[in-house]
């Protein structure tokens, strides 16, 4: 009996201390949709369906993906419409503006989809768009040069993702708004690093060895 608490104990310790090595966020950029989705777990999809394409939509908004909530808003006071009405896309009012999401519920630490630039009547335009992702290791940021609507960019973390923005990459003439589609959130299975390996064989090691020590001391 003695024996089974001192394993229990140890293995404790043992995941104290891989709790402790896997406690940094990080975050790893996917620009394959594919891999993205292989990536991560229980993947939820916002179309923006029902966002009107003829005008105006003030901001804040509220919005779902599957399971998971979140917000987006602009610094100035609407998104406008683009895209069709098969197919509406999130945009801002003005050119300049950022689209920032965030107040994730769920669960959320991955953020994905389809981002590119629109005119100002709201349909499709060349151009640059960045993303950037904050968790609890920083901000990174990706630009997606030549965006086209089905640019993919995403972002993945081990830990939770705090917030998300989205603007566009002005041209040298004209104006280009920033476009999302397809907004993808889910979440991801932690994955133990190398160190986080060698630290449980450690451990297991160490319980293996006050096993053997406490059998000898019985004969």
């Amino acid at each position: 009996m003695k024996f089974k608490q001192l394993t229990v104990a140890s293995l404790a310790t043992v995941a104290a201390l891989v709790a402790t090595s896997t406690a940094q966020a990080a975050i790893t950029v996917y620009t394959n949709q594919a891999a993205y989705l292989a990536a991560v777990s229980s993947p939820g999809v916002d179309t923006f369906a029902g966002l009107s394409i003829t005008g105006s939509t003030p901001s804040p908004l509220t919005r779902t993906a599957g399971s998971y909530g979140y917000t987006a808003s602009v610094s100035t006071t609407s998104f406008y419409g683009a895209g069709t009405t098969a197919n509406p896309w999130l945009s801002t009012n003005t050119a300049s503006d950022t689209i920032t999401f965030g107040s994730f519920t769920g669960g959320v630490s991955a953020f994905g989809g389809n981002f590119f630039g629109s005119n100002i009547s709201g349909l499709f335009q060349a151009g640059s768009v960045t993303l950037s992702a904050t968790d609890a290791s920083g901000t990174t940021t990706q630009t997606i040069v030549g965006a086209t609507t089905s640019s993919f960019l995403g972002f993945v973390s081990d830990g939770a993702l705090l917030s998300a923005s989205l603007k566009s990459v002005q041209p040298t003439t004209g104006a280009l708004w920033a476009t999302a589609d397809n907004l993808t959130l889910a979440t991801t299975l932690a994955v133990p690093e190398p160190q986080t390996y060698a630290m449980l064989l450690a451990g297991l090691g160490v319980v293996g060895a006050v096993a053997r020590r406490r059998r000898s001391s019985k004969r």
